[in-house]
């Protein structure tokens, strides 16, 4: 097994001026080597290591990163459960990014619901791994909506309930329930505010607005949530209703 710190104490990531603080967890040393000097040749700070999902918890909770590139398949505990351990802990802000072999992977699936930001392949190129880590923090979507879209589409039928299921919409106003169910069907911002002819700022701030009553960390989780709580059907396209 193997856990690394670098950097001590529990200092919060993220501040004004702060370097962004990663963890990198996966159960082979090179993997975990090769990502961590990719990342720290962009200026990344990688806060610690860890080979099992159990470890990636106690890493997080001693070094609050920024962000975690979280693999799956891991030894006593996979990156699924160790996924929704960290972000169902309401101390620790740390966005994940699930790092998978197979596009499209049912784990992926799983994962994304248990409160993942995102997923990357693991043969994504330099640019576009330090891109992602940067674009999370931010608390924005790592993946596309209509990505997203196909991933529940082919799973979300054969999934079990979940508790999201019962997640309450009711604090949603109907412009808010309007907003989501769209946002669900793979609408970016700007088409939302064409859509609903409202300007891109005010989309914005409904979309703020969506994840905060529902205590969601980012846009990724809203579209789960709309298919896991039946707002939007499978196969839905927009303007469906």
């Amino acid at each position: 097994m193997t856990t690394t710190d670098n950097g001590g104490g529990p200092a919060v990531g993220g501040g004004t001026g702060a370097a962004l603080r990663a963890v990198i967890v996966d159960d082979q040393a090179l993997v975990r080597i090769g990502f961590r000097m990719l990342l720290m040749a962009d200026g990344i700070e990688v806060a610690g290591e860890a080979s099992t999902g159990g470890e990636a918890v106690a890493v997080v909770r001693r070094t609050r990163p920024d962000v975690v590139l979280m693999d799956i398949r891991m030894p006593e505990m996979d990156g699924i459960e160790a996924t929704r351990r960290i972000v169902a802990d309401p101390s620790v802000e740390t966005r994940v990014i699930i790092l998978t072999t197979y596009d499209l992977d049912e784990y992926v699936y799983a994962a994304l619901s248990a409160g993942a930001s995102g997923f990357l392949l693991k043969d994504v190129t330099p640019e576009h791994l330090t891109a992602s880590v940067r674009l999370v923090q931010t608390r924005d979507a790592l993946l596309a909506p209509n990505i997203t879209r196909r991933l529940i589409e082919r799973f979300a039928p054969r999934a079990e309930p979940r508790a999201a299921v019962h997640r309450d919409l009711s604090e949603l106003t109907p412009r808010e329930l309007e907003v989501l169910r769209l946002m669900a069907t793979g609408l970016s911002n700007a088409e939302l505010a064409e859509r609903l002819t409202l300007s891109a700022a005010t989309v914005k701030t409904h979309v703020a607005r969506i994840l905060s009553k529902l205590g969601l960390r980012d846009r990724v989780q809203a579209v789960v949530l709309a298919y896991e709580t039946g707002l939007i059907a499978p196969g839905e396209q927009p303007g469906a209703r």
